[in-house]
């Protein structure tokens, strides 16, 4: 019976690999649905949330720095669906345009912080003695600061600006993708092929790009997917307190700092909807995260 099974998973999976692509890729996309709904509901907010961004100009009804004097502190109703802010400019286009800046600052920040994490990460683990003993000492002392006070004290150095926050959050990201990433790699060049691969004299070089970095992605991208959402919460942080990109550019953490606060009374709105827009984008990205790393990370997979 078992090589029965064996020959019938056989030719399943021969079938599979003869699919056209888009039928396979739609299938994956269909069993990951069955398998992890909240992911998918999170993976469903991050594509409204990009395609709000990326069709700003045409989905917002105005333009998000136009002041109108007469609709200051106007109700949500039909012509101001989310109600306007103080300069009267209409909150669901801000809104709107703010998740520009929020994708920006976090898919840039986690680009550079998985690049020099994974490259610190890598070089920590594969060489060790001397190099990993003072990579890990400058990541360890790092991470004695909360996230958020050494961000604070980077863009109290460097200036609050939108390029500014984005190297702020990929060095405050850095030592935590470099402690995964090695731990990851110190599991992977034990194997016997890392061994083989020297014997055939590959260098060092070759060993890591071809055999070691492709063994460490599964980590690597549900870090990713994880973190997107704390840098977005970290830049709105940094925003709220004032060190964020300076006015009139629409941000959600500066919609909230301020006059979000000033007029919480009187138009609540101005706080509401900007505090739900960051809520919405860190839990999609949170589910997701959660779910692909059920999916890829092995252990994960045995214990079910």
């Amino acid at each position: 019976m078992s090589r029965e099974h064996s020959a019938a998973n056989a030719v399943l999976a021969e079938r599979w690999r003869q699919r056209p692509v888009s039928q396979r890729t739609t299938g994956a996309l269909l069993s990951f649905c069955r398998q992890k709904p909240l992911g998918a509901i999170g993976g469903f907010l991050i594509v409204g949330l990009v395609l709000t961004a990326i069709f700003a100009d045409i989905v917002s009804p105005y333009d998000p720095l136009l002041i109108s004097r007469p609709d200051q502190l106007a109700a949500p109703s039909a012509r101001y669906w989310l109600g306007a802010d103080h300069l009267g400019r209409d909150l669901l286009s801000r809104i709107i345009h703010g998740s520009r800046t929020s994708l920006y600052v976090g898919i840039l920040a986690i680009l550079l912080g998985t690049l020099s994490g994974t490259s610190l990460g890598v070089v920590s683990a594969y060489f060790g003695g001397k190099v990993d003993l003072l990579v890990q000492r400058v990541m360890d002392s790092m991470m004695a600061f909360p996230m958020l006070i050494l961000a604070m004290a980077v863009v109290a150095m460097l200036g609050p600006s939108l390029n500014n926050i984005i190297l702020t959050l990929a060095i405050v990201l850095t030592p935590g993708n470099s402690r995964v990433v090695r731990g990851a790699v110190l599991s992977v060049k034990e194997n016997p092929y890392i061994d083989a691969a020297r014997a055939l004299g590959a260098r060092d070089l070759r060993i890591i790009l071809r055999h070691i970095l492709p063994n460490v992605m599964a980590p690597i991208i549900v870090l990713v997917s994880i973190q997107l959402g704390g840098a977005i919460l970290v830049e709105a942080s940094l925003s709220f307190l004032g060190l964020g990109p300076p006015p009139p550019t629409p941000t959600w953490g500066g919609m909230l700092s301020g006059t979000g606060r000033q007029f919480m009374e009187s138009a609540p709105w101005m706080a509401i909807f900007p505090g739900l827009a960051i809520s919405l984008a860190v839990l999609g990205f949170n589910l997701l995260g959660d779910a692909l790393r059920d999916v890829l990370d092995p252990r994960m997979r045995g214990s079910r």
